[in-house]
């Protein structure tokens, strides 16, 4: 028998679909994951802080395999999995469908300044006229990062007929390379941010980009606050060097009261809500982790699976 240790949350999704030849202790507890963690071959352990998901590591010596509903894999001791060779699966691609969403609410609610018609109705004030007037129709739109939410968001943006270019380490149509993107900033009316946060991502929107990029431009950020400068950002709303920012994340989480981007009204913070805003989220991980329990079995590799060495 193989035993798995798992949270008792997803037992009445598993449960019933569970292989006569998996072995599952549940556990409601930190405390219980911890005295349960020795014995995992398979282990799903969702922790909120750091250290309890550090500790609890270190007690899986057993363990061969490491599932995650997190897309982002900040929280794990990537150095220590390795080194043990497990193998990790996480949860990426499993949100991209209510982000990509999100994105496009954002893109139109800042199109026609929603947020002025919101704050009219509160004043019982009838408008005239609309305080948004842009279009996203026949704009231009960059995508970096062009994993399952960068794809999901560029389906969604050919809708209205937009005009996409996407930044992947792969060559293709419409695609920047990594070298290449830079000196193209210039010519975008969106940025969308949905690159994985790793050492080689982090602040790779600073001044100097922000500098390059035009007057008009906004930013949507659904990757991890650390992908920008959040000083250089706030200086450039400020300033109205760029004409808007769309952050679902921020730097820290959750941003101070005190932080001056709550009081610009050309950013919208949006306090990492996006992957939230959906009812689907554990069906999805479920039936994810039972399509990889049978490909382990059969000694399939499973997907998605982290690479350390890129760091996602």
């Amino acid at each position: 028998m193989t035993v798995l240790v798992l949270n008792a949350l997803l037992k009445p999704l598993i449960e019933p679909r569970l292989p006569d030849w998996a072995e599952v202790r549940w556990y409601k507890t930190k405390d219980e994951a911890f005295a349960l963690a020795p014995e995992a071959e398979i282990g799903w352990f969702d922790m909120h802080s750091k250290e309890d998901m550090a500790h609890v590591f270190a007690l899986a010596t057993r363990l061969k395999w490491l599932n995650s509903i997190y897309a982002g894999v900040d929280a794990f001791p990537l150095d220590l999995l390795a080194e043990r060779g497990v193998v990790l699966t996480n949860g990426a691609g499993i949100n991209a469908v209510p982000i990509a969403e999100y994105v496009v609410m954002l893109m139109l609610s800042h199109a026609k300044n929603y947020r002025e018609v919101v704050r009219a109705q509160e004043r019982r004030e009838w408008l005239k006229d609309s305080p948004g007037k842009r279009e996203l129709f026949g704009s231009k739109a960059l995508i970096l990062g062009y994993g399952a939410i960068g794809q999901e968001v560029e389906k969604r943006l050919a809708g209205f007929q937009m005009e996409v270019s996407k930044v992947r380490r792969s060559p293709g149509p419409g695609v920047l390379g990594p070298d290449e993107w830079r000196g193209r900033l210039g010519e975008f009316d969106w940025i969308v941010i949905a690159v994985p946060a790793t050492a080689e991502t982090e602040g790779m929107i600073g001044a100097a980009e922000l500098a390059a990029m035009n007057s008009h431009v906004v930013l949507v950020n659904v990757a991890r606050g650390s992908v920008i400068d959040q000083q250089a950002l706030t200086e450039a709303l400020g300033s109205g060097r760029i004409g808007g920012a769309l952050l679902d994340v921020t730097t820290p989480e959750p941003l101070p009261a005190g932080d001056p981007l709550w009081a610009l009204d050309n950013a919208q913070v949006t306090m990492h809500l996006s992957g939230k805003a959906q009812d689907r989220m554990f069906q999805r991980s479920a039936q994810r982790f039972l399509e990889n329990l049978e490909r382990y079995q059969r000694g399939e590799k499973l997907e998605p699976q982290v690479d350390y060495a890129l760091g996602y």
